[in-house]
């Protein structure tokens, strides 16, 4: 028998076949064919149903990978191809050893090549499994998971639909200059010549405060920037951003069970500047983007997958303004190095002393290759943030 949680109805279902089942993230269990094919026939409904609790736009579905779904190959263990509702984001969770995880997608009738899905090194869910990183696959209806090696305990496919709100629309539009919706610039606590860049609201992108589990919690100074990026896809139009936000504030919320949206700020690959976590984007907001490193800094993410392209122009930019905006907010500069203390990473145990630079990549602290190529801009960024700085 088969034990499954449903964390958003708050119950615990038994299940005789974890084979014949999807969790809709809703208020009840949808069956799902045992036997999986690409070729299943419009009669016999989707394989696995995306769903939502009433007055929600997000629909989602955590689908537990046990023995029934997973089925041993020769290098690891695969799925069957599986039919879906409609879903564009997709991660997954798990308890002990990483696994070694790709998935391929399916749309327009056809099939995505092999992807590989990387863990996510922020820290872990609220229940203690380990998590990956969210992908971005566009709009998808069918989904195949495989695993090399021995597979993990306790893994489960989560599914993301984030759903189109009216506001994408606006966002699908060329950005106007002096936006009215954008943050302003000059009512932060102490005065500063750097200025803000336009910033678009968490409700611009449609953030359901009603999914956070806490209150903010603040740093009382800032030492450092650090920079990520999403690793969520890269191909996104403008108008996908706000749902891009959506789906991985919804994993992070109601997935991982953090309080939050874990970056504090992400800039798109066209250069706009999207407020992440709550709190109040003039404030030194705590967020959970730098495990170990969270209590003196900002973290800035690139929304996209950086291992094995450059960013784009106009995205460094945006987090040139960005760095040089809080930085100098606080009396900081852009270039040099600062003394920290690490909280406890996979890379500096707690109590850790350490000198980094003042605007750093993930991978300075943590066990990880983030930002990707974006690491090879880190100097650029520095020189022309504190040129900012100095200037302005």
């Amino acid at each position: 028998m088969g034990r499954v949680m449903l964390c958003s109805a708050r119950q615990t279902v038994s299940l005789a076949a974890v084979a014949a089942l999807v969790l809709t993230g809703a208020l009840g269990v949808v069956p799902a064919t045992s036997q999986a094919s690409p070729t299943t026939g419009p009669a016999a409904g989707p394989d696995l149903r995306l769903g939502a609790p009433d007055g929600e736009d997000v629909r989602s579905a955590t689908v537990p990978l046990g023995r029934g779904l997973l089925h041993a190959s020769r290098a690891g263990a695969r799925t069957e191809p599986l039919s879906t509702t409609t879903y564009s984001m997709v991660g997954f969770t798990w308890r002990g050893a990483e696994p070694d995880i790709a998935v391929r997608t399916r749309a327009d009738g056809g099939w995505s090549h092999w992807r590989q899905v990387h863990p996510l090194t922020d820290g872990q869910a609220a229940d203690g499994k380990e998590a990956s990183t969210l992908v971005w696959v566009d709009r998808s209806e069918g989904v195949q998971v495989r695993t090399n090696g021995q597979t993990a305990r306790a893994l489960d496919l989560v599914l993301i639909d984030p759903g189109v709100l009216p506001g994408d629309t606006a966002a699908g539009e060329v950005d106007r200059t002096g936006s009215a919706t954008a943050l302003p610039r000059t009512s932060s606590r102490i005065a500063t010549s750097a200025p803000s860049p336009d910033l678009h609201t968490r409700k611009e992108w449609g953030a359901d405060p009603t999914w956070r589990n806490g209150t903010p919690r603040y740093n009382s100074t800032l030492k450092q920037v650090h920079v990520h990026h999403t690793a969520t896809g890269n191909g996104y139009s403008r108008a996908d951003v706000p749902g891009i936000l959506r789906g991985m504030y919804r994993y992070h919320t109601q997935t991982l069970g953090w309080f939050d949206i874990g970056y504090n700020f992400l800039v798109d690959r066209f250069g706009r500047a999207w407020v992440g976590r709550s709190g109040g984007a003039n404030r030194l907001v705590r967020g959970a983007h730098t495990l170990g490193f969270n209590n003196t800094s900002v973290g800035i993410a690139l929304i996209g997958n950086l291992e094995n392209r450059a960013p784009w122009p106009d995205a460094v930019t945006g987090v040139v303004k960005l760095a040089a905006w809080k930085l100098d907010t606080y009396g900081r500069d852009a270039v040099g190095s600062v003394r920290v203390t690490s909280t406890g990473s996979d890379k500096y145990p707690d109590g850790t002393k350490v000198r980094l630079p003042v605007i750093d990549g993930h991978r300075d602290t943590n066990d990880t290759a983030c930002p990707g190529r974006a690491y090879g801009k880190l100097p650029e960024i520095r020189k022309r943030a504190q040129w900012r700085i100095d200037h302005w």
